[in-house]
């Protein structure tokens, strides 16, 4: 089977974009991770595919794939390249839209300076949608918990839902952070049933951090919508950062502002094409 795609990109953090307005692909896990293969496919860290809208309030759906084939609620900097694709494929005039993401609806404003901000709906801290399991965890005050790993190491991380479950720790300096080390172990946690996105974060102010994520199904990638948001819920919660910040990722800069409370978060940041093209799908995979 041979497909149309498109390859985007929002502070790095890179995707496969599939128009399914018309009809479905009926991809199956492999295919998405054939096209994730950074070697013999596309290359991405996600797949996004945009479909018709599923109900009135909304103008699209869209679904998300990570490179191991497996389905995901939510993803910040996909979002952002989701609006900048269907204005470019003429799919839609508006420079706002509302989207249905399997995490719930979100909200999409391109601005005219080129870049997007996205309605990230309030953060979510109840255990059980999150989904985070606290007998597998020591609390550490009414917004910190202490993670035991499988290696014996232990971590102080804020736990929250963007959509996603996310838990995300103080580190002192990033470029040193154990990402690739304990990151797998913190996705894999037995506090997080669906596991986890985990997230190293180095404050400079309190307007300013530095974030690295190992997502989920991913490993680390060079930027994370819904981590950088976490991190700055986090920061904001334990009363280390103001109402707006400045997150540098390896990848770019995202603006991440949240009022506290039930109030949505906001992230604005960078989205951009980078080709199309057409790829043949093998049979059996």
């Amino acid at each position: 089977m041979r497909i149309r795609f498109t390859k985007m990109q929002g502070a790095g953090n890179d995707f496969v974009v599939l128009d399914e307005t018309r009809e479905r692909l009926n991809l199956s896990p492999a295919h998405y991770r054939f096209l994730a293969d950074r070697h013999f496919g596309v290359g991405a860290d996600q797949i996004l595919s945009v479909r018709p809208a599923p109900q009135p309030d909304v103008d699209f759906e869209y679904v998300i794939h990570n490179a191991d084939g497996g389905e995901v609620e939510q993803c910040g900097n996909g979002s952002r390249c989701f609006v900048r694709f269907v204005r470019e494929q003429g799919l839609t005039d508006k420079t706002s839209v509302r989207v249905k993401v399997h995490g719930g609806v979100i909200e999409l404003h391109q601005l005219p300076n080129g870049q997007v901000r996205v309605d990230m709906g309030a953060p979510v801290f109840d255990a059980h949608q999150v989904p985070f399991d606290p007998h597998h965890a020591q609390a550490d005050g009414p917004h910190a918990w202490w993670l035991t790993l499988s290696d014996a190491s232990t971590c102080r991380v804020g736990v929250v839902s963007m959509g996603n479950p996310h838990a995300v720790q103080v580190v002192d300096n990033v470029n040193n952070a154990p990402v690739l080390t304990q990151g797998p172990l913190m996705e894999h946690h037995a506090a997080f049933p669906k596991r986890v996105n985990a997230g190293f974060m180095q404050i400079i102010d309190r307007r300013t951090i530095r974030l690295r994520v190992f997502e989920r199904g991913a490993g680390e990638t060079l930027a994370c919508g819904t981590g950088a948001c976490a991190a700055v819920v986090t920061g904001i919660r334990w009363g280390l950062l103001d109402p707006e910040v400045l997150v540098h990722t390896h990848g770019g800069d995202l603006t991440i502002a949240w009022a506290g409370g039930a109030s949505s978060v906001h992230m604005t940041g960078p989205a951009d094409t980078v080709f199309h093209g057409e790829i043949n799908l093998p049979d059996t995979l």
